[in-house]
């Protein structure tokens, strides 16, 4: 993937998936991520004025939507949003005319969230040369820039990865926020990592990526740092996978009591959108340990960070001075 990934010189043209990148072009997301806040909030730069970024999203996503279109106006970007419920391709286009066309209208970017596995992969193996993809989420495989911003929130309460425990609760097994995040964490280095869930959301083989499986939540979260909540999909709980929502929530929800058997300044993280009173009570998800709108606000500079360096507009810049 990473011959997908990476030009010849060993630079970012696409933004696929989070396995198999090095530690290095992680630390320089966040970095850069960081030095485009000013006094915590995301400040306008040129870097991609005259670029034209479009977000192509063949899966509903309004939180995802938006924080690119935010990222890529505050990166001075013109930005195209692309309703696939009236588009050609809902009519019968294919995906190959589609990007013909969109390469007709010398775009830049294409930000693509598809339900298909590799459907990034696929159209960065078919774009115009100039065009980079970034991956906004393909089926149950990787959801990279969620990952980076999960990252960055992490670094920004714990600071070094190296020391910290870190647990990845729910449905692993249908998630590509927990394997996007695996990958993360296992390449920054964390101490420990581990998933917990039913046997039935846990996939077999999981330990191979170098985590740790429990069953049992209390067990799960004892002395970790970092606390990870997936959102449970209402469609596993109509399927033989779950008894029912209560009864998840009785064995697997996040509740203060809970969060007690964690370390006394471990953070609690969701990747949106949070099904209260199903994988985390109320008072979680609003209590003084959640940084879960934290990890909303970072996500702007974390995909303006991405499209930057995706463009190489920030070397451009540095070249340019």
């Amino acid at each position: 993937m990473n011959a997908i990934q990476l030009d010849s010189k060993g630079c970012l043209k696409h933004f696929l998936g989070i396995e198999g990148l090095k530690s290095d072009l992680l630390i320089k997301i966040l970095d850069t991520a960081a030095s485009l806040i000013n006094n915590k909030a995301v400040k306008k730069v040129p870097l991609l004025r005259g670029k034209t970024v479009v977000n192509l999203f063949f899966e509903p996503s309004t939180r995802t939507r938006t924080t690119f279109e935010l990222a890529a106006k505050r990166l001075s970007a013109d930005v195209l949003n692309f309703n696939i419920n009236t588009s050609s391709s809902s009519k019968g286009e294919n995906l190959i005319d589609m990007l013909r066309n969109l390469d007709a209208m010398h775009c830049d970017m294409f930000i693509v969230r598809h339900n298909a596995v590799g459907a990034a992969h696929f159209m960065a193996q078919h774009v115009a040369p100039q065009i980079s993809i970034i991956n906004a989420g393909d089926g149950q495989h990787e959801h990279p820039t969620q990952a980076m911003l999960d990252m960055y929130t992490i670094r920004q309460y714990k600071g070094d990865f190296a020391p910290l425990r870190v647990a990845i609760v729910g449905d692993i097994r249908h998630s590509r926020v927990a394997r996007s995040n695996i990958h993360a964490l296992r390449i920054l280095g964390v101490s420990e990592l581990r998933v917990v869930g039913p046997k039935t959301l846990i996939p077999k083989g999981i330990e191979a990526l170098g985590v740790k499986v429990f069953n049992n939540l209390k067990s799960g979260l004892r002395d970790v740092d970092v606390i990870i909540m997936l959102r449970l999909q209402r469609e596993r709980m109509q399927s033989a996978l779950l008894p029912s929502a209560n009864e998840y929530f009785q064995s697997y929800g996040l509740t203060e009591e809970r969060l007690k058997i964690a370390h006394p300044e471990a953070i609690v993280m969701h990747p949106g959108p949070i099904n209260r009173g199903v994988e985390i009570d109320s008072s979680v998800v609003d209590g003084k340990r959640s940084v879960i709108l934290q990890q909303v606000s970072n996500g702007i500079a974390v995909r303006m960070a991405i499209m930057a360096i995706t463009l190489g507009t920030l070397s451009e810049q540095k070249e340019s001075h």
